[in-house]
């Protein structure tokens, strides 16, 4: 059993997250607790809340922050999960978050959820403090999604992106035996897989259908359209640290396909 933290804003609950986790549970069953993170306090006062608890000045959140964890607990039970809502009265800030996460398998938040304006062309500071004050894996799921039946493991040689697959594998052994794409994405036609032989040694133990691609494109460009052609695919990636996560979302591949919320994404960093 994994223990699962889901991220809810506040406002609405994330239909796409519940029923990934709900479906996670069908094959697994798992702990979910329940972690409210409203926009507007993480964005004013540095903190968030857990459960129902951080109201603004007037309470003016109060009755709908209520109904949600009401309605939470409805969602639970009618699936089968055996879930958990901390204590009210508990404000959090981004120091207790990474406390709580430092005790959970992983965390399941809506993609949508941290792309609320485009225009800006970068991801808001919600999702860089999530996933900068963390100590598990991120699950980002967009509302509407297929469960996946292929998995695309981002690989370019490195720590954070080897690091990812294990955790992946460690994490969703009930999902090891769908069809797997290792994929090293460089524009140099010479240029072949980092280190190929030692990480074939290591997928080909965790991964039952498992293929190395590599693709001669940018991956900042075309990656996107490369991983659409594939069937119902989650991806796999490296966050590149915690001290570069502005790479991730600013000047890699992940950050437009979170963006563009079609697809599944785990996200690991060390």
């Amino acid at each position: 059993m994994k223990k699962v933290i889901i991220v809810f804003d506040g406002s609405s609950l994330p239909k796409g997250a519940l029923d990934f986790a709900a479906r996670l549970n069908e094959l697994q069953p798992l702990l979910l607790t329940g972690v409210f993170l409203p926009q507007q306090h993480l964005a004013t006062h540095g903190e968030i809340t857990n459960g129902e608890v951080l109201l603004d000045e007037e309470g003016a959140n109060e009755e709908q922050l209520r109904s949600l964890v009401e309605q939470f607990g409805k969602i639970c039970h009618s699936n089968g999960i055996e879930y958990r809502v901390h204590e009210r009265g508990t404000a959090m800030d981004i120091a207790d978050l990474e406390q709580e996460s430092l005790f959970a398998d992983l965390i399941i938040a809506s993609s949508g959820l941290f792309f609320e304006d485009m225009e800006m062309n970068v991801p808001s500071s919600h999702l860089e403090h999530v996933l900068r004050h963390t100590c598990c894996p991120v699950l980002l799921v967009p509302e509407k999604f297929e469960f996946p039946e292929s998995i695309v493991l981002a690989y370019d040689g490195s720590e954070d992106s080897v690091f990812a697959i294990k955790q992946f594998a460690y994490l969703f052994p009930e999902l090891v035996n769908k069809e797997t794409i290792i994929v090293y994405a460089n524009m140099d036609e010479g240029a072949d897989f980092p280190y190929k032989v030692q990480i074939e040694e290591l997928v080909v133990r965790h991964f039952v259908h498992l293929t190395l691609t590599k693709i001669e494109i940018d991956p900042q460009n075309y990656f996107n359209t490369w991983v659409a052609s594939k069937k119902s695919p989650i991806l796999v990636s490296g966050s590149y640290g915690r001290s570069g996560l502005s790479k991730l979302f600013r000047k890699s591949f992940a950050r437009d396909i979170i963006a563009d919320h079609w697809m599944p994404v785990f996200i690991a960093h060390k």
